[in-house]
């Protein structure tokens, strides 16, 4: 982080639209705060399992508020996010792998472009409704995302690289050892500490907590 500057990394996976929520927010708040933001894809199926998590919609009441809770958040930070209850047999039905493997190539390619090329994962995930874990898809979110086909295509065939695979897999277990169960897990790093928030609705008070 520049002198004086509080970093602030995210993990996120594009799967969680609670993550897209916090994402957008905090892309935001880069500019307002004195803060060094860094955007860090991760797995959040890897995350579940090694903690023993289990995604909110399994509980069938937490579900239902969830349905309502993410309307109630994509109004008041107008996010794009959709969901309706067919939604979650969706997210059960897809691996973000591949889409986290592409984005991880992009963080250890061009990091500067890991802010839209994340975003139009989101838009075309939990926006457009489509899938995200095909080839072809990842394609469309790329060439969406302004990417060359020539970078594209680079990236592509990185995703099936061991260098990737470690990456996104150490940067999955760097959040569980900062504590992280689910997400987005926010890591402020203030006065030589790490600090863990969990989800979108605390964002007040990490920046409380780091004096914004």
């Amino acid at each position: 982080a520049e002198m004086g500057r509080t970093l602030v990394e995210l993990f996120y996976d594009v799967v969680s639209p609670y993550s897209w929520l916090g994402f957008e927010v905090l892309c935001r708040y880069q500019h307002i705060w004195n803060i060094d933001l860094r955007l860090r894809p991760a797995f959040l199926g890897g995350i579940m399992q090694a903690t023993g998590n289990k995604p909110p919609a399994m509980l069938p009441k937490r579900g239902e508020y969830m349905l309502k809770d993410i309307k109630r958040m994509a109004k008041y930070y107008q996010v794009p996010v959709k969901i309706s209850e067919g939604d979650f047999q969706r997210i059960f039905g897809t691996s973000t792998l591949g889409a986290m493997r592409f984005i991880t190539a992009m963080d250890m390619t061009q990091p500067g472009y890991l802010e839209p090329l994340s975003r139009e994962f989101w838009i075309r995930f939990w926006s457009q409704r489509e899938d995200i874990s095909q080839p072809e898809n990842i394609l469309a979110v790329a060439r969406q995302a302004g990417l060359s086909s020539e970078l594209t295509q680079k990236l592509l065939e990185m995703i099936s690289s061991p260098a990737v695979k470690n990456r996104l897999r150490e940067t999955t277990e760097e959040a569980i050892k900062y504590g992280a169960f689910g997400m987005p897990a926010v890591v402020a790093h203030f006065n030589g500490e790490p600090h863990l928030f969990f989800g979108s609705d605390r964002l007040e008070l990490l920046g409380s907590v780091i004096g914004e």
